[in-house]
């Protein structure tokens, strides 16, 4: 039994080994899987910045707005923003809006041209690229949104004042609530044609004329152009190659079968001639690694198997084994590395312990953070090594 647990073990590290002599290319810019299934690499402060500028239209809901002509009510309306993509499918942005905006006594008899600001905070959800995979190449995207705001109007000028109700001339402002809806057509790497439209509620009292409605109405319809500002991409986290863990998988599956095979054959055989056993020899060292993903000291499912060999390995040769902590070096400071080296290799410990009963004074635990780095590659080195040899 104890070489059938060797040469799993051994199976699996030889594997391993194989992984390290691929080059490793990152998935940037795709994914395989949709968006919200996906892991993707933490970008940057200054990376997937954007700045739009656009212009349309704009219509006021006050109390006497229906009684005017459609056209009559329409206003130029400037728009610019600034945001920023936390992930293909999550942003946040400040956008700025104003211009002209009319108002109507009842019946509209009279007109007011009066001028607005208005600015909010927006959260986007990319829903292309939620639910279907990420692909920065793609031609349309759609863009839902809400948001929160203020709006203001000024001051009207002496001759925009109602011979009826002079108290139209007064500043009125109010907290808005947003939502709308940006379709983004790709035009290049940087650049996006934009078509948005988005709705405000405001207090009743902003088109200054208060009667029994429970709030003033600002809808927009406006198009531009977007600027993609530093890194534009995302990058896929894959802390393994999939398609040689699940080979590695067939492998050891096919060296289960063959040994339940073999165990149903008969102890003795009469008719087979008796070969001597020649003596066993006994590799007492072994040596295994954890994986883990950027910034992360969780073990990953498909890890288990190297803590689940190195515990083999301990019980059947009775050894001592020591847990060694790692942290790239071109990701977080030293210090935060080295806390980071420590939860992994403790977090290994704790599954020997935890999981496969391996006692506590038989596991040493260290850690490096990134001053030491075991591979000449970066992304290698977030890994715990556990090394058992019972020869030193």
């Amino acid at each position: 039994m104890k070489t059938k647990v060797l040469v799993l073990a051994l199976l699996s590290s030889f594997a391993i080994s194989t992984a390290f002599a691929q080059e490793f290319k990152p998935q940037v810019g795709f994914s395989n899987e949709a968006g919200y299934k996906t892991n993707f690499k933490k970008n940057k402060a200054g990376d997937n910045w954007f700045i739009s500028i656009a212009g349309g239209v704009s219509t006021l809901y006050g109390d006497y707005n229906s009684d005017a002509k459609f056209t009559n009510r329409l206003n130029f309306a400037p728009q610019f923003s600034l945001g920023k993509w936390f992930n293909p499918y999550l942003a946040f942005r400040l956008q700025f809006n104003g211009g002209s905006v009319h108002g109507f006594e009842k019946n509209a008899t009279f007109m007011e041209h009066n001028r607005y600001v208005a600015a909010h905070a927006d959260l986007l959800w990319d829903v292309t690229n939620f639910w279907a995979p990420y692909n920065e190449n793609k031609v349309f995207r759609l863009i839902p949104w809400v948001g929160f705001g203020y709006a203001q109007r000024f001051k009207n000028p002496d001759e925009n004042v109602s011979p009826i109700l002079n108290s139209v001339a007064i500043r009125t402002e109010s907290p808005t609530l947003n939502a709308g809806i940006l379709t983004a057509f790709r035009l290049s790497k940087r650049v996006d044609l934009n078509i948005e439209y988005q709705g405000s509620l405001l207090n009743e009292q902003f088109n200054r004329i208060f009667y029994h409605h429970l709030s003033d109405g600002l809808t927009q319809l406006s198009a531009g152009f977007t600027f993609k500002l530093g890194k534009t991409d995302f990058e896929v986290l894959q802390p393994m190659d999939y398609n040689l863990l699940n080979d590695l998988n067939n492998q050891i599956n096919s060296l289960r079968a063959q040994n339940n095979e073999l165990s149903k054959r008969p102890e003795s055989c009469p008719e087979c001639k008796q070969v001597e056993a020649a003596p066993a020899v006994v590799n007492n060292y072994a040596e295994n690694v954890v994986f883990f993903r950027l910034n992360s000291s969780k073990i990953d499912k498909n890890q288990q198997i190297n803590v689940y060999n190195t515990a083999e390995f301990v019980k059947h040769n009775n050894v001592p084994v020591k847990v060694i902590g790692y942290a790239d070096k071109k990701t977080g400071k030293a210090g935060y590395n080295m806390k980071l080296s420590e939860k992994r290799a403790k977090a290994v410990a704790k599954e020997l312990q935890a999981k496969y009963g391996i006692p506590s004074d038989q596991i040493t635990v260290e850690w490096k953070g990134c001053e030491e780095q075991p591979y000449s590659i970066n992304n290698w080195n977030r890994v715990v090594i556990m090394t058992s040899n019972g020869n030193k």
